[in-house]
């Protein structure tokens, strides 16, 4: 072999070692594309108007804006670098190819969860089955002191991540694991639905009682009665999660919606049953904010009365909350809120949106309505026609009329959740981590007084 082989060999040998290996078959590349879309990754990866997968969407937080980052196998603003190892590690203990941190808005804590089996799957698809976009890198994270040192994490990882993929049941039969390995892992449903706690890490306590989540609520999906699920059948679940209309009980909206759109309604009929399944078996959780199940408010009526032949004030902030909802909802939800046969435009009375003691909701589907991804959207925001002061007056005479009478909607609330971005902030997590700091620092700077006086002494 001449030398400009040898050389040759050498380079190709080098290259190949360190390029990522992605030959996969498209069985594998095919179920990958599965498991990441049970993982929703496209929701969180694709900012609005954006390419699929290439970031940019600013996921509100406690502590401000956590900008999802591009994910398609570009070399130069992707991960289309990444080995297995590193694809891995990212999934499992959320490290980056550099070895950095990635915040916890990305479910890696859930994640963890999924078999390495899976996780090159997903890689297989990633680096095959996905459009790289190379046109510019997304937007950085940039949280305010002490979060912005990512460094810190590896202690917030130490103390409340398990790294340990799921282990089977061996008490429970294939289905119930099966759901348990989705809801787990790739659906992160306790992500959303379980409450933090001031570190923000998951209260195991209160697992899926419940969470507020960027100016959105999770509601309780344990098996309480009232609290909870428990009034749901698995069949109802099944259809929820399908996108399909669940009269009595009302349609997906927000984040909900998203995962439906995106993931849910995507997966097999026997994995929604699984996923179903397992739910419907957690223990239940008491929030004790409601008596009844948030379905079984309100009734059919209305208050026409009130406003024929009532000419509108001149100051439309004086509009009552019947009039509001004569002109701009009556038109869907029929003038006593029955909506229309099937729940193709749902009922307001046993409606889940209006029934929760937590209203945000409600207000957030009056301002910014129902988008749908894959399917009509059929609920528009009024978020640009009727003001603070009218938002507050019409969910508060739904809430009466047709809801819970004993949740509310406030100016100030409606005000914080036009807009989304001011949703996540306001938490006092940066303050008691600033505290904390200060405190430690106090305590070191003492100590080290000490030991000087010592010495003197």
């Amino acid at each position: 072999m001449n030398k400009t082989l040898m050389k040759f060999s050498w380079l190709a040998a080098t290259v190949l070692a360190a390029a990522p290996a992605f030959a996969a078959d498209n069985a594998e590349v095919e179920r990958g594309r599965y498991l990441a879309t049970a993982g929703d990754c496209v929701a969180c990866h694709t900012a609005p108007g954006g390419k699929s997968m290439a970031g940019g969407l600013a996921l509100a937080s406690p502590l401000g804006s956590i900008y999802s980052t591009n994910i398609t196998p570009s070399k130069t603003h992707g991960i289309g670098n990444y080995t297995l190892q590193q694809f891995t590690d990212a999934l499992r203990h959320g490290k980056r190819a550099d070895g950095a941190n990635l915040y916890p808005a990305m479910p890696y804590t859930a994640y963890a969860k999924t078999t390495d089996e899976d996780i090159a799957a997903m890689y297989a698809y990633f680096m095959q089955g996905v459009q790289a976009v190379d046109d510019a890198p997304a937007k950085q994270t940039d949280l305010p002191f002490p979060f912005n040192i990512r460094a810190s994490l590896s202690v917030w990882n130490a103390m409340f991540h398990d790294a340990t993929p799921y282990k089977a049941d061996a008490s429970q039969p294939p289905e119930w694991n099966r759901g348990a390995y989705l809801a787990q892992g790739l659906a992160h449903c306790t992500t959303c639905h379980t409450p933090r706690t001031a570190l923000m890490a998951e209260d195991a306590k209160r697992s899926l009682g419940g969470a507020d989540l960027g100016g959105w609520y999770a509601p309780n999906i344990t098996s309480h009665a009232s609290s909870g699920i428990g009034s749901w059948t698995e069949e109802e679940l099944v259809a929820y999660m399908s996108g399909k209309p669940v009269p009595g009980k009302g349609p997906a909206a927000g984040p909900m919606a998203e995962a439906v759109d995106h993931s849910l309604k995507h997966l097999s009929a026997e994995d929604l049953k699984a996923i179903a399944v397992y739910v419907k078996s957690l223990p239940a959780v008491d929030d004790g904010s409601l008596k009844q199940s948030a379905a079984s408010f309100g009734k059919q009526t209305d208050a026409l009365d009130s406003v024929r032949g009532v000419d509108l004030p001149k100051d439309y902030n004086a509009m009552t909350g019947a009039q509001i909802y004569d002109g701009y909802c009556a038109a869907c939800h029929q003038a006593q809120g029955q909506g229309t046969e099937g729940g193709g435009l749902p009922s307001l009375f046993n409606n889940t949106s209006l029934g929760h003691a937590n209203s945000n909701n409600l207000v957030q589907v009056l301002l910014h309505g129902i988008e749908r991804h894959g399917a009509d959207s059929v609920m528009p925001g009024f978020a640009h026609e009727l003001t603070d002061k009218q938002i507050t007056s019409l969910g508060n005479y739904l809430l009466t009329s047709y809801g819970n009478p004993s949740a509310k909607v406030t100016e100030q609330q409606v005000a914080q959740l036009r807009d989304p971005a001011a949703a996540g902030s306001g938490s006092s997590l940066l303050t008691l981590a600033r505290i904390g700091m200060a405190v430690g620092v106090i305590v070191v700077l003492a100590l080290i007084a000490w030991l000087v006086r010592r010495r003197k002494s």
